[in-house]
């Protein structure tokens, strides 16, 4: 049923190995109880490790004579994977830490969630957890979330599902152990699901680890830093932008402003009045009045009312104490300082001439400049769409 399901979903294994002759074999003997398409990549071996891989038919082997890292070998066997057809990669380590009878996890997870990165999470506070992993996980967690802004549980284990049309237009930088954390940021990047699964974990004691603590710790923690700085200049503003993009504001201004067919000058005007209306002194009144006058002057009455909302509770502290300063320079009122204590009824009402006529000022410099704005921006979109249309 196992291996139906791998024909069905298009699944194989990649097994990176370096080095690990006494598990290898028992690794892909396990590993094939459950998918007959397995991609071993000996990393450049110096012990058997070669010699029993190729006397083995049941597997594709990738070959090569120097070790070039983890990384190295894991683009390689996604790349054979992605060009034998799979639609999907498990990747296992080969020095027996992982259970093989976890395979049909990753399967019903990507059958609940297709198009996933699936990571195999290990129970940290499980006995012979060693206590350097415990604290590299945690901390590779941490830098994960400060990139993508999502939690997992386990960022570092290598037994994972990979979805390969989205790797496969991918070039990654990293040839090491670094190589898992840099394709897990980027792939959330693109809008990849990642989450985790459950899955076992053995740490005998004799087992072959190549992780150099002080190399390797080093080159991922400057690998964060460059993550880090690419989260806050790209991840992260591309995000609010899709989110803008998304919103119900954004679906108004491009069709209602964008895409209205009124001239540019015509929209222009309605979103220039429409702040204009926002800021006058007429509080309680403001909308109303605006749509009514709208209706006279034959403007776009719902762009109109969207621009005069200018006057929502975050910006109302800034036009009044605008308004008074504007006022305090047209009539000689003393300038007011920037405090919550001019924001009262009872400062506008002790400054009312100077708030009134400043709040009119205000209202027409900021109409004019929102309206100017609109246009000059609608000129250039306009131009381009029709000259791409």
């Amino acid at each position: 049923m196992m291996k139906e399901n791998a024909l069905r979903y298009k699944f194989c294994v990649v097994i990176p190995t370096y080095n690990n002759e006494r598990t290898v074999s028992g690794v892909v003997d396990d590993v094939r109880k459950y998918c007959p398409d397995v991609i071993v990549v000996n990393d450049g071996s110096t012990d058997s490790t070669r010699a029993l891989l190729q006397r083995r038919t049941d597997i594709t082997l990738i070959d090569y004579a120097r070790n070039k890292g983890k990384g190295h070998a894991l683009k390689l066997g996604l790349r054979r994977a992605c060009e034998m057809g799979f639609d999907y990669a498990i990747t296992i380590d080969s020095d027996g830490q992982h259970f093989a009878d976890d395979i049909p996890v990753f399967i019903s997870a990507i059958q609940e969630n297709p198009g996933s990165l699936i990571i195999g999470a290990r129970n940290l506070k499980a006995d012979g957890m060693p206590g350097k992993n415990t604290f590299a996980n945690k901390f590779s967690n941490f830098w994960f979330k400060v990139e993508t802004g999502i939690t997992l549980a386990d960022t570092q284990s290598g037994y994972r599902l990979y979805p390969l049309g989205q790797i496969a237009s991918m070039r990654f930088l990293t040839p090491g152990y670094e190589f898992e954390v840099e394709v897990i940021v980027r792939m959330a990047w693109r809008g990849v699901d990642v989450r985790n699964v459950s899955v076992k974990v053995l740490y005998p004691e004799d087992r072959v680890s190549h992780f150099r603590p002080f190399h390797d710790f080093t080159r991922i923690s400057l690998l964060n830093t460059c993550l880090v700085l690419g989260a806050l200049l790209y991840f992260y503003p591309l995000s609010l932008l899709r989110k803008i993009a998304s919103s119900r504001l954004w679906r108004f201004v491009r069709t209602q402003i964008v895409e209205n067919t009124d001239s540019n000058a015509k929209v222009a005007c309605a979103v220039g009045f429409g702040v204009f209306m926002g800021i006058v002194p007429i509080w309680g009144y403001q909308m109303i009045a605006a749509v009514a006058l709208a209706q006279l002057l034959r403007l776009n009455k719902g762009i109109v009312l969207v621009a005069s909302n200018i006057s929502v509770p975050p910006m109302i502290p800034f036009i009044v104490y605008g308004s008074l300063l504007a006022g305090s320079c047209l009539t000689g009122a003393p300038r007011p300082a920037f405090s919550y204590e001019y924001f009262s009824i009872d400062s506008v009402g002790q400054n009312l001439l100077g708030y009134v006529v400043g709040s009119l000022a205000l209202a027409v410099v900021c109409g004019l400049l929102a309206g100017a704005v609109v246009w000059c921006t609608l000129q250039l979109v306009r131009r381009k769409r029709h000259v791409g249309g």
